[in-house]
């Protein structure tokens, strides 16, 4: 069965293609009887415009391009759940590509969109300043937002969580619940990364407990294999020393959810031998064992407002650029402990 076009719907009415082109349009030209009339025809036949072709007439596509590094991670899954939901209520279509961590990947992606002609792109940055030259050299004619990571000096509207913030408030709750030796283990080269070891950094201040360097591990998200066996190899070295940690805080979703399997793994009993609190918001921290306590960020929210940000700019073209960050939630559970009875902070 053919597809109706609008020439068949003005040869059948007996008006023009102009007119039912109008009356679909929703035109002040064209009389309500005949909009009716024409609009109750197209429906009955199944009738749909061809998008593509009208917004090429008028120079866009209705289409946002969205750049992720890993798509498999919840918090990103949701933040793009965030992002297509909001951007399909107003009417736009949504391409997504991943990165997989590589800058040239990147590039590829960002290159690819234009190509596709993309009205605008999302991007969560692999890093501060991959593919900055090509992102200001695009800036000036299509609308970037950055969101999750946004540490990047690019000059545009900026959405993520407050992780200084997220951060303080992991290692202030394992402070007050008595941990002195607190980890952190933190993803390699990542901007968000130095923001979590500065909210680590301000809580220990507050309590008086000094900063230790060796106290920090940095590993690279790209190779999960050498990541698990470096997180092992750690945490076993540091609980066998003179002064073994009480405490250890995950800094990202991959971490956090592969920790508790490592530590499974080398007989390391967790909250008894060492408490476990990370960044991640997987649906199954709860059913974890023992169930993980973790920082959540409010990852639809921040794919939503992201969305905003670029309907503005869309809408509106500014350089009034504002950097939004979105407080994060504590959820204490069994891997770190709860407030001991009758402790004060």
């Amino acid at each position: 069965m053919s597809k109706v076009t609008i020439r068949d719907i003005a040869k059948a009415l007996g008006v023009s293609v102009s007119t039912v082109s109008k009356a679909l349009s929703d035109s002040y030209e064209i009389s309500t009887a005949t909009k009716k009339r024409i609009i109750d025809y197209a429906e009955k036949h199944n009738y749909h415009p061809n998008r593509l072709a009208k917004n090429l007439k008028f120079g866009k596509t209705n289409t946002i391009g969205v750049i992720v590094c890993d798509i498999s991670n919840t918090f990103i899954s949701q933040v793009l759940d965030g992002i297509q939901s909001n951007f399909m209520d107003k009417g736009f279509d949504t391409l997504i590509m991943q990165s997989h961590h590589d800058e040239a990947t990147e590039r590829q992606c960002i290159e690819s969109l234009i190509n596709k002609g993309v009205d605008g792109i999302l991007i969560s940055p692999l890093t501060e300043t991959s593919n900055l030259d090509l992102l200001k050299k695009l800036q000036t004619n299509y609308p970037i937002v950055l969101f999750d990571r946004i540490q990047s000096t690019l000059k545009t509207h900026k959405v993520g969580a407050n992780n200084v913030g997220g951060s303080f408030k992991a290692t202030q709750h394992l402070l007050r619940i008595g941990k002195k030796n607190i980890l952190i283990i933190l993803a390699d080269k990542l901007g968000i990364s130095d923001l979590r070891l500065a909210g680590y950094k301000n809580a220990l201040t507050q309590y008086n407990i000094p900063y230790r360097e060796e106290n920090v591990l940095f590993v690279d998200l790209k190779n999960i294999n050498q990541h698990d066996e470096k997180i092992k190899e750690f945490i076993l070295q540091k609980l066998k020393s003179r002064n073994p940690p009480d405490a250890v805080i995950c800094g990202s979703e991959t971490i956090s959810t592969r920790s508790l399997g490592i530590f499974m793994e080398a007989n390391i009993k967790v909250p008894k031998d060492i408490a476990v609190l990370g960044f991640a918001n997987t649906t199954f921290a709860f059913s974890l064992n023992p169930p993980l306590s973790t920082i959540v960020q409010p990852a639809y929210e921040i794919g939503k407002t992201a969305t905003e940000k670029m309907i503005e700019l869309l809408e509106k073209p500014t350089e009034d650029y504002k950097t939004i960050e979105l407080e994060t939630q504590l959820v204490i559970r069994k891997s770190c402990g709860y407030f001991p009875e009758n402790f004060t902070p």
